[in-house]
């Protein structure tokens, strides 16, 4: 396991965000649910609290103070909302890791893969932020289906891609403590494959009516192997 942080996820509430949240609150870092809605996000941290048991540290609170406690921030919210939610906590996150899930997809048809002007939104998002916040994009093609399961394995792999390399070597750390596989993919630039993979993926599930496909990198050692 990583030493433990504080973990802000921004989204705690949705499917992916809550489930990220159970699995780093199951291995002992301390999880902030945030949320435009402190009484959402308070209800999440206490239903994940119920799953844990005694000694979880889940709290929930409002978008801007779970980015100012915490020392890892993780946006997990619809592409809608990303750059709304990450420009309302901006100040808070000087100096710290930005975690983007973004996804850019646009509904209806999101098993067609629709990317920004320039490519990648999640690099699009770091140009916006300044170099003072290390954003690192990651967890785009894990499925939330089987986050929610402790007992599940996630086979998923996750690209892991930023322009800090140490900022990629934290979240790889911590894809691990969730139960995955992470690989270091790159510069953010790189993150458009990612984004992009989503909507292919989402597109297999509905072909092949299964809960969530995901991509495995082969050709390498993995530990325990």
């Amino acid at each position: 396991m990583t030493t433990p942080n504080v973990i802000a996820v921004l989204g705690g509430t949705g499917k992916e965000g809550r489930g990220l949240a159970l699995r780093w609150a199951a291995k002992g870092h301390e999880v902030i649910i945030g949320s435009r809605s402190r009484e959402r996000a308070q209800a999440t941290a206490d239903e994940i609290a119920a799953r844990l048991g005694g000694g979880a540290r889940v709290h929930g609170a409002d978008n801007v103070a779970a980015a100012q406690r915490a020392q890892v921030v993780v946006l997990a919210v619809p592409y809608a909302a990303q750059v709304d939610t990450a420009t309302e906590v901006a100040a808070a996150l000087d100096g710290k890791v930005l975690i983007d899930v973004t996804v850019p997809l646009q509904p209806p048809r999101v098993d067609r893969v629709h990317l920004p002007e320039g490519g990648s939104a999640v690099q699009a998002l770091q140009v916006r932020l300044g170099p003072r916040v290390k954003v690192v994009s990651a967890f785009q093609n894990v499925s939330a289906a089987h986050l929610w399961d402790l007992d599940h394995a996630v086979e998923c792999d996750v690209l892991v891609c930023g322009d800090d390399a140490a900022a990629r070597e934290a979240v790889v750390g911590l894809a691990q403590d969730a139960g995955m596989h992470a690989w270091h993919a790159g510069v953010l630039a790189n993150s458009v494959v990612a984004e992009a993979l989503t909507s292919v993926l989402i597109a297999i599930n509905k072909r092949y009516k299964i809960p969530g496909s995901g991509i495995r990198i082969t050709g390498t050692p993995r530990a325990g192997q």
